[in-house]
């Protein structure tokens, strides 16, 4: 079991015609999104490719095609309601958990929010991944360059790895 979740670096502003490709509204703040796996104490196991801020958590893992690479691997991966609809076979065979959504015709029963709770308490340990990679203060200057992004958000992945394996 691995925990997947998605989160925002903060950039410096691109500037010129192109200066809110990276701007991202929930954040209200330009950025690079990338998704990371994590297993259950929170070590960083596979991060992304890094995409504009604009984009979301469910297109971006989509377009990584996470499923299919969990499903090849043989493992399941609990996530945030942001993955909502990512699994193709929630009924069969799900790869991806998440919790419950509550809707105006639908209120959550006591057993689904417990279910919540559950899932919400597991996946804390991602949020350490998260911090682990984001305290190398070398991402205070990154610009909003996708690909040089990924390069040194993948090498900070190696670094930070080693450093909580000391």
């Amino acid at each position: 079991m691995v925990l997947l979740d998605g989160t925002l670096i903060r950039t410096h502003r691109r500037t010129g015609k192109d200066d809110r490709k990276n701007y991202s509204g929930k954040h209200k703040a330009h950025g690079l999104l990338f998704l990371a796996l994590t297993d259950e104490k929170g070590n960083l196991i596979w991060i992304s490719a890094a995409k504009p801020g604009r984009s979301s958590e469910i297109t971006t893992a989509r377009h990584n095609k996470i499923t299919e690479h969990l499903r090849e691997a043989g493992l399941g991966a609990l996530a945030d309601l942001g993955f909502v609809g990512l699994d193709d076979k929630p009924d069969d065979d799900p790869v991806i958990i998440t919790g419950r959504k509550a809707t105006r015709n639908h209120k959550l029963t006591a057993a689904e929010k417990e279910a919540n709770r559950l899932v919400s308490r597991e996946r804390a340990a991602n949020e350490h991944g998260f911090a682990n990679l984001k305290n190398w203060r070398i991402l205070t200057k990154l610009r909003t360059d996708t690909r040089q992004a990924t390069t040194l958000l993948r090498a900070l992945l190696v670094l930070a790895n080693s450093e909580v394996q000391r």
